[in-house]
């Protein structure tokens, strides 16, 4: 079991012993399976591990879209009952609604969550000032104006950034937000995202199966097992910020980055090691 004790920091997420199956075509599949998990406070956390394993399924735990089957999940020292104003998701598909400009779609979640829906329609300036100020920090604000199909990818993902946070949540939940995007675009969004972060001191989890994106923008790393999924490391990346590009590149970035890939390799190794076990 990992060590996931914290001592006098504030938790944001909270994992005691979480379970979760499920019904899939009349059979019973477990998810995930005893999952020990405490986040801090403003940490940015990148999860990585076999497709199927279980990633995103966490995300939906946190964000209160599924009930676990087994052991609790707090989200700031409360137990997860559903979906909740303390969180914003970005997906990998940005989803920006075609008719809406993109300063209407960075302002959306207003119109939606509650207590900022009544705000907004008291007081819409000081909401559309934020939006303007947040797609200034990701170089999108000569394009408030424009509608998603006027946008490239990444620009649609840079603002699918902005509506995660223009209500300010206090945990962003990120699932694989980059995975669409050419390699070029993705390693500029790593920038972006670090900036964003560290102007909104919010806590992050990130899903990806990107290592190196995972290395540059978390401050810690875990590895899923094979389905049911544990968490099987817990790996600190201690790099001073703001990191740059340049710092893949170092001794230490990729010898973190090795020692991952060979025990992602090791777990992946033993599920087909079983499978091929099976076909004899």
């Amino acid at each position: 079991m990992i060590d996931e004790t914290t001592t006098h920091v504030e938790t944001a997420v909270d994992f005691q012993n979480v379970s979760l199956e499920y019904d899939y075509k009349g059979s019973r599949t477990h998810a995930l399976d005893r999952i020990d998990l405490t986040i801090r406070q403003g940490e940015f956390v990148a999860i990585a591990g076999p497709s199927g394993c279980g990633k995103t399924t966490l995300l939906k735990l946190v964000a209160g879209l599924v009930a676990p089957t087994g052991g609790t999940v707090e989200v700031l020292g409360k137990p997860v009952k559903g979906p909740s104003k303390v969180v914003g998701m970005a997906f990998q598909n940005p989803i920006m609604l075609p008719w809406r400009t993109t300063l209407e779609n960075v302002l959306l979640p207003l119109e939606i969550v509650q207590p900022h829906k009544s705000q907004f329609r008291r007081d819409r300036k000081p909401f559309v000032e934020k939006a303007h100020e947040l797609l200034d920090t990701v170089h999108l604000n000569g394009f408030a104006n424009s509608h998603p199909w006027q946008l490239s990818g990444g620009m649609q993902q840079r603002a699918s950034l902005c509506r995660a946070l223009i209500h300010e949540p206090e945990i962003l939940l990120l699932d694989e937000p980059f995975g669409a995007l050419d390699a070029f675009t993705r390693e500029e969004l790593w920038v972006v995202l670090q900036e964003l972060w560290q102007r909104q001191n919010c806590t992050v989890i990130l899903v990806t199966h990107d290592l190196r994106e995972a290395i540059f923008l978390a401050n810690t790393v875990y590895i899923m097992s094979n389905r049911p999924g544990r968490l099987i490391s817990r790996t600190e990346v201690d790099f001073p910020r703001p990191r740059t590009l340049e710092d893949c590149f170092r001794q230490e970035f990729t010898d973190i980055f090795h020692d991952i890939r060979r025990l992602i390799g090791e777990v992946r190794g033993s599920a087909e090691g079983r499978l091929n076990g099976n076909t004899k």
